[in-house]
């Protein structure tokens, strides 16, 4: 049933949402020039813009096209498609704009194309999740479910099958499961139209497999997906290159490595910090004075961490403690003889850690990544803890993933490799955003639980 009407259900979706565009303008005129400013003969709602409108409708769609924002990919979260619908519309209504400029449209209302703008993500986000919210009522009903077979008796199998229970909400059922080896009843299954995909787990013992498997299903013209039998190893979004005819997995490419997203990230560090270290001066010269008057010594505090890519540099902190030599191998503990008073102010508020902005400002470190750590840590940690050296293929940050969600301090370090890893995987401007407001207050008031197995990050 889905396959016969997945291709009907897109295309009138596809419809309905150059409708929505097209209804978004007219309202938007409509409301901004008849309703608030009683005005009739705007060029915003001439028949040479609303051909204009159509047009853009038509361009906007195919936008969310070229975006995947069609594609019949159930597995894609609706935090995902209101993301993409967002930074789609909000390209298309720049190039409106710039459009606007050049053709020298001075008589049409920016306040109509601001108006369009807004309805244009609300009938369409609207209609989005309206169609998320009935999805998972059908599915909850046992219709528009995606019914497949799993090949693999094994614990990978078995995984699936559980996660696929617990993701209701996904709509997808499993109605056969095939031993690798049992050809007959493959092919009896492959048959059977009722089948819409099948998922291909083996272990690795079976991999022998894995070939005559893909092309029973190409035989039969089935839709095929393989779950590796490396699958707690492979990141979340794998990058495949070529080389000749060979297919090489990258499995720890991540969306830094792209330049333009590089640059954005740098320029938006470079503009905060900036920014930050000119309005927060007062602060910073007062903090300053209360570390010199507090206990003799320097005021900033230097400490060899290692950052991108394994190399060590200069992280900054404001003085907190009185001067000592162990303070590039050991951790501070919960009740420090070494710390002053001024500075357990400090480090309660996070403000020894504003320094750091010219870290970032330097380059060294970003505004938001994996916390930095001393080398003498780094070599024990590398040994001790899986996956630990991941985190030094992006930028170390002032706040993170792991220190947002409370691993900091007296917390399994463990933990925070796997928050560490998971930001890597899932990066983007917007989470940082998030790591950002959430940073205030929630992680720069801290309960400074700081013992002997982890330090306060």
């Amino acid at each position: 049933m889905i396959k016969r009407n997945q291709n009907f259900l897109n295309r009138v979706n596809i419809f309905i949402d150059f409708v929505l565009v097209f209804v978004a303008y007219v309202m938007a005129s409509w409301l901004r020039l008849y309703v608030f400013r009683g005005h009739r003969g705007n060029i915003a709602l001439s028949r040479e813009m609303l051909s204009a409108a159509a047009v853009y409708s038509v361009v906007l769609v195919f936008g969310l096209m070229l975006a995947g924002f069609y594609n019949t990919q159930r597995l894609r979260l609706l935090g995902w498609r209101l993301a993409a619908l967002f930074v789609t519309v909000s390209a298309a209504t720049l190039g409106a704009s710039a459009m606007l400029f050049v053709f020298r449209l001075e008589d049409f209302s920016r306040g109509v194309l601001l108006l369009f703008y807004v309805l244009t993500l609300g009938l369409l986000g609207g209609k989005c999740i309206g169609m998320r919210l009935m999805a998972d009522r059908l599915r909850a009903e046992g219709f528009n479910i995606k019914h497949e077979a799993v090949i693999g008796g094994g614990p990978l199998a078995r995984r699936y099958a559980l996660d696929v229970a617990e993701a209701r909400e996904l709509g997808i059922r499993i109605d056969e499961t095939v031993d690798p080896g049992d050809s007959a009843a493959l092919r009896k299954i492959l048959a059977c139209t009722d089948i819409d995909e099948v998922v291909i787990a083996l272990e690795a013992e079976d991999y022998q497999h894995i070939v005559p498997l893909i092309a029973e299903c190409e035989k039969y013209g089935v839709k095929y997906l393989v779950l590796p039998f490396y699958n707690d190893i492979i990141p979340t979004h794998p990058v495949i290159e070529t080389v000749g005819n060979s297919k090489l997995i990258d499995m720890r490419a991540n969306r830094l490595e792209n330049i333009g997203w590089a640059i954005v990230k740098r320029g938006f560090d470079v503009i905060v910090s900036a920014l930050g270290l000119v309005l927060l001066s007062p602060l910073l010269l007062g903090i300053a004075a209360g570390v010199k008057l507090s206990s003799p010594g320097p005021v900033l505090f230097r400490q060899t961490r290692v950052g991108y890519r394994r190399r060590e540099f200069q992280m900054l902190k404001f003085r907190s403690m009185r001067v000592n030599d162990e303070s590039d191998t050991a951790w501070s503990a919960v009740r420090d003889d070494r710390r002053t008073s001024f500075g357990a102010l400090l480090r309660k508020t996070s403000l020894d850690e504003l320094p750091q902005l010219w870290n970032v400002l330097r380059g060294d470190m970003s505004l938001v990544g994996p916390r930095p750590e001393l080398p003498h840590f780094v070599e024990q940690f590398r040994e001790e803890i899986p996956l630990y050296m991941v985190k030094h293929q992006v930028k170390p940050g002032i706040t993170g993933w792991a220190q947002v969600n409370g691993y900091r301090g007296d917390t399994s370090i463990q933990k925070r490799i796997e928050m560490d890893l998971w930001y890597i995987d899932h990066w983007s401007i917007w989470l940082d955003l998030k790591i950002l407001c959430k940073t205030f207050p929630k992680a720069m008031i801290n309960s400074e639980q700081i013992g002997k197995e982890c330090k306060r990050a």
